[in-house]
């Protein structure tokens, strides 16, 4: 079964653009004020954040962010759902995505397929028929979507990352990673399991991808729990 895919012109160009995680409070002009807020909205460089671990209501800014591509990783049939953990253990994230369309002035996108994937708290993926921390989902009237999974694990060189992939027509994607502070990787990478592997000093800024785009691709997660939320806003046009 695959999510119901919206149309697109796959002669337009499609970007990724992504504002701050947390809050969404507040409408930005750009996305109220028709086109020339629109177009204004997609010239800024810099991430938009606000403050509430629960978003609701219209999406701020649209802003630009980079693409880091999906990876060696993808698997392009993963399972419909929003819990992806099955049975691996870590400290507990739920990641609320919204997907806009910044063209037009920041419009929700319905029935849209949304991927994410990343590493066990081992640093592993799942591979050769196994679906943990995978999943997609389609986004909802407010193009909404909410993932449950656990925080990742580290390895190699490489800052820990969530993968996600938007998919709004079959012949389009858009593809980029989420990263989390530092701090809190530090925080939480002293607990059982992730402690039981001895855990970089810095595990992000050991990274040049992390260095060159990780300021506009960083969630700014809240306690949830006994785990954490964060929420990010992906616009295309």
């Amino acid at each position: 079964m695959t999510p119901e895919l919206r149309p697109l012109d796959t002669r337009r160009r499609t970007l990724l653009l992504a504002v701050g995680t947390t809050a969404l409070t507040g409408l930005a002009s750009a996305c109220t004020g028709g086109r020339d807020g629109t177009e204004a909205a997609a010239g800024r460089a810099a991430a938009v954040r606000a403050a509430t671990p629960n978003p609701s209501g219209p999406p701020p800014n649209c802003v630009l962010a980079a693409e880091t591509g999906e990876g060696p990783y993808y698997t392009p049939k993963s399972q419909i759902r929003s819990d992806v953990t099955e049975d691996r253990q870590g400290v507990p994230l739920r990641l609320d995505l919204q997907v806009v369309r910044a063209a037009e002035g920041c419009a929700p996108l319905a029935k849209v397929a949304v991927d994410i994937w990343h590493a066990d708290a081992s640093g592993l993926y799942s591979q050769h028929g196994a679906g943990y921390l995978r999943g997609t989902q389609s986004t909802d009237g407010d193009g909404r979507v909410s993932f449950r999974t656990i925080v990742p694990g580290w390895y190699a060189h490489i800052a820990p990352h969530v993968h996600f992939k938007v998919r709004p027509g079959r012949r389009t994607a858009v593809s980029s990673q989420l990263f989390l502070p530092e701090d809190l990787l530090n925080t939480v990478y002293a607990v059982d399991p992730y402690s039981r592997r001895k855990a970089p000093a810095h595990p992000n800024t050991r990274d040049d991808r992390f260095a060159s785009k990780g300021a506009r691709l960083t969630l700014d997660p809240v306690r949830d729990g006994s785990g954490y939320r964060a929420s990010f806003v992906i616009g295309i046009v």
